[in-house]
């Protein structure tokens, strides 16, 4: 069987960095074998997979090397863009069906996607000593009293607070005890994430998921969802600024990728919507026999 993958790069930066997906745009025959071995082949973090729904204007599955996910935030922005470029969905607002729920996808007039995420949910925080040592690091490297705590707006993370962009970078983590903690906990695995920040980015921050065959992602739309809540309801960002704010992520991997995000509040301050999004770049496609 030939199947006919596109790729490009999601959350690109000026052009260059982002987080490579792969995509197959008419994915309805294919059944879960097929669609499994052929993300198998293309070897990123993530493949999505395109299919009519019965409940939404789309449907996509996101398959990583090793087994399905939920949701995946850069395949998402990465297929929609590809979309968006091919005439095939154009400006304004779609509904998506996924693992994690009906979703909306919007395309602004600039060509920005944005995913709008599950709303947030707050699990357990988790102990620092266990977290540092699986990162090699001191619980001294943490910053201040922000928790580690399993935070999900559709895919659980563990998301770790560090001290500064220095430490961030030197972390050389425990893949083993990493994944082991991930099984544990029920969670995807690690986004980190420092406030030290060298422009006007909220956080700079590195992802780590080698349960499901990821050591390090570059950029992460459904970990930064996730940070964005946790920022807002720790004080760390007000309401004005949560609205529209931006992630930096992988240039510790020599892609850099831009995130953006934003939150809408009602009245009360509360949360009623979570959206991440950007751009991507570098689109290629080619066939893979599976």
């Amino acid at each position: 069987m030939n199947v006919k993958v596109y790729t490009l790069n999601a959350f690109a930066k000026n052009g260059g960095g982002g987080n490579p997906a792969g995509v197959v745009l008419d994915a309805g025959l294919m059944n879960d074998a097929e669609m499994q071995r052929t993300a198998t082949e293309v070897g990123f973090s993530e493949t999505a997979f395109v299919e009519k729904s019965l409940l939404a204007d789309y449907k996509l599955r996101y398959f990583t090397p090793a087994s399905e996910v939920d949701l995946c935030g850069h395949a998402t922005i990465a297929a929609f863009y590809l979309m968006h470029t091919m005439k095939m969905v154009g400006e304004g607002t779609s509904t998506l069906e996924t693992g994690a729920g009906i979703l909306e996808v919007s395309i602004s007039r600039e060509g920005d996607v944005y995913l709008s995420q599950a709303l947030p949910q707050f699990y357990d925080i988790l102990p620092r000593e266990e977290i540092a040592a699986s990162l090699r690091i001191s619980a001294d490297d943490l910053a201040g009293e922000l928790p580690i705590q399993i935070v999900s707006t559709g895919l659980r993370d563990i998301l770790i607070p560090i001290g500064s962009r220095v430490l961030l970078a030197g972390i050389q983590p425990d893949f083993n005890a990493i994944a082991a903690i991930s099984k544990k906990y029920e969670v995807i695995g690690y986004h980190l994430f420092t406030m030290d920040t060298s422009d006007a980015a909220a956080a700079e921050c590195r992802n780590f998921a080698p349960l499901y065959d990821i050591p390090e992602e570059s950029a992460t739309g459904t970990s930064n969802g996730a940070l964005l809540s946790y920022l807002y309801k720790y004080g760390q960002l007000s309401g004005q600024q949560a609205q529209h704010t931006m992630f930096r992520q992988g240039y510790t991997m020599h892609c850099p990728s831009e995130i953006k995000a934003g939150l809408s509040l009602n009245s009360e301050g509360e949360i009623i919507r979570v959206q991440v999004g950007g751009v991507a770049a570098g689109i290629e496609h080619r066939s893979i026999v599976i």
